[in-house]
């Protein structure tokens, strides 16, 4: 922190937090007169509840939002629409775990007079303070992998996006080009610095929402349209871990938490940002499904079902604009864990920040050109690694850390009464580490290593062109 910025105490319950001063102090109505100064408080830095719910929202939907009609067909109406409001419901309750334990971590590391204002504090780094180096390396190895394989599936999306509009180029040629582009992200410093991305990049997914939505509608039911979902057993979990996929984008909560002014009252801010997110994938989902019906069992991408018109192009640019920003969501806490390991986390000059960061970009591009398969992919990494990333560890981190008497009377973020106290919570924990590792984990991972060993057999690794016609993708 700067020494002209001010730092108060603020204590909310037993939560003592060193914090911006959210209002200008007087020392700085000078400077905070400055055209610049406003300027990087309007768009460039932000910390308020509002961009922390701008920055859920935005970050939840993402590529994902072209995939869920794919589910729909896998799953069937009435199943895709349960699976969606079970699956964000959950998510819901995870993040809200998750930031009860950045609480409980930060506040403890605070009495102990540490101070954070130049270190981001991250999830692995809240179980290594609540939990021990063992649960510090789960969660590392869990939260990275999912972090880096979120990170190619935006580079994939974009390629995939791209080739509706642009057909001149094949995928693996325009994963090249925007894999190069995402890696510009590395100049973004961290989430504070998304205020105007995550406002920009809501804006862009309702836009694409409700095209998708209303175009479907005005195009009406194909031909002899099917609705035969669901089919197979294969196909139903592999659109149900998709789902699971969509409502586990929490990966990135502590980083937003951390980013906030007061981060005790992110408590709701992701329910909320979940229910908003629901009013865009449900209409959008069925209404795609409703018009092309079987066809989009083959077609993982919804966009490329509709025809082409100005609207659709603008979709298409739109969401190549946001899965810009969300590799940049799901890179960011890369960012964090590759400087502070090879010790450059608290340096100042962002140049240097920036070009130290470079290397994790590379594994990424290279992934997103081994594995194209743009649908897919979200089922399998949302079976393998969101299963425990946000859902699994963050109920049993809860539940260990809160074992004993004396750990939950001095708790720092008691339950409500409303949920049942202590008992509903841990009964809420075990009901979602069981369904979650035997319906998201088990039967999920099982249905979605079948159907992406079966992509790798139809398309092969590296594919050069994936899902195209077959005179481009020669």
């Amino acid at each position: 922190m700067m020494a002209s910025e001010k730092v108060e105490t603020v204590i909310a319950g037993n939560y003592v937090e060193m914090e911006h001063e959210e209002a200008c102090s007087s020392d700085n109505n000078n400077n905070n007169k400055s055209f610049k100064t406003k300027f990087s408080k309007l768009f460039w830095h932000g910390g308020s509840v509002y961009d922390a719910w701008f920055s859920c929202a935005s970050n939840q939907v993402a590529q994902v939002l072209l995939t869920l009609p794919y589910s729909f067909s896998q799953l069937g109406m009435v199943s895709g629409i349960i699976f969606q409001l079970f699956y964000g419901l959950m998510g819901s309750w995870t993040a809200y775990l998750i930031s009860v334990l950045y609480v409980e971590y930060r506040t403890r590391k605070e009495r102990e007079k540490v101070d954070f204002r130049n270190h981001v504090i991250q999830w692995f780094e809240v179980l290594d303070g609540l939990l021990g180096k063992h649960w510090r390396n789960l969660g590392l190895f869990f939260n990275c992998t999912f972090l880096l394989f979120g990170s190619v599936i935006q580079l994939i999306a974009c390629a995939s996006n791209i080739y509706y509009i642009n057909d001149n180029l094949d995928k693996r040629t325009w994963t090249y080009i925007f894999g190069a582009c995402c890696a510009t992200t590395v100049f973004i410093p961290s989430f504070h610095n998304y205020r105007i991305w995550s406002f920009l990049g809501l804006l862009m997914t309702t836009y694409t929402a409700w095209y998708l939505t209303i175009a479907s509608l005005v195009h009406g039911q194909i031909e002899g349209v099917k609705h035969s979902g669901p089919a197979k057993i294969v196909l139903y979990f592999t659109g149900a871990t998709n789902i699971l996929y969509t409502f586990g984008g929490h990966a990135v909560t502590v980083e937003i938490m951390h980013a906030m002014w007061k981060p005790q009252k992110f408590k709701l801010i992701y329910l909320v940002a979940t229910i908003y997110v629901l009013t865009l994938t449900l209409p959008s989902a069925s209404a795609v499904y409703w018009a092309f019906g079987d066809m989009l069992l083959d077609h993982s991408n919804a966009l490329s079902l509709l025809p082409r018109t100005g609207f659709r192009d603008t979709a298409v640019v739109l969401m190549l604009i946001h899965q810009f920003i969300t590799f940049g969501f799901a890179c960011t806490p890369l960012y964090f864990v590759w400087e502070k390991f090879i010790g450059v986390h608290n340096t100042k000059s962002l140049f240097k920040r920036a070009l130290a960061r470079l290397p994790v970009v590379i594994p990424i591009w290279f992934l997103a050109i081994i594995f194209p398969f743009f649908g897919p992919i979200n089922s399998t990494v949302g079976s393998l690694l969101v299963s425990f990333t946000v859902y699994i560890i963050p109920a049993m981190a809860h539940m260990i850390t809160f074992a004993s008497p004396a750990a939950r009377e001095n708790a720092v973020e008691q339950p409500p009464s409303s949920m049942g106290g202590w008992a509903g919570f841990y009964c809420m924990n075990i009901f979602v580490v069981a369904w979650v590792f035997i319906v998201g984990f088990g039967f999920g991972g099982w249905a979605s290593m079948v159907n992406f060993v079966r992509q790798i057999n139809t398309f092969g690794l590296f594919a050069k062109c994936y899902q195209c016609p077959k005179h481009k993708a020669a």
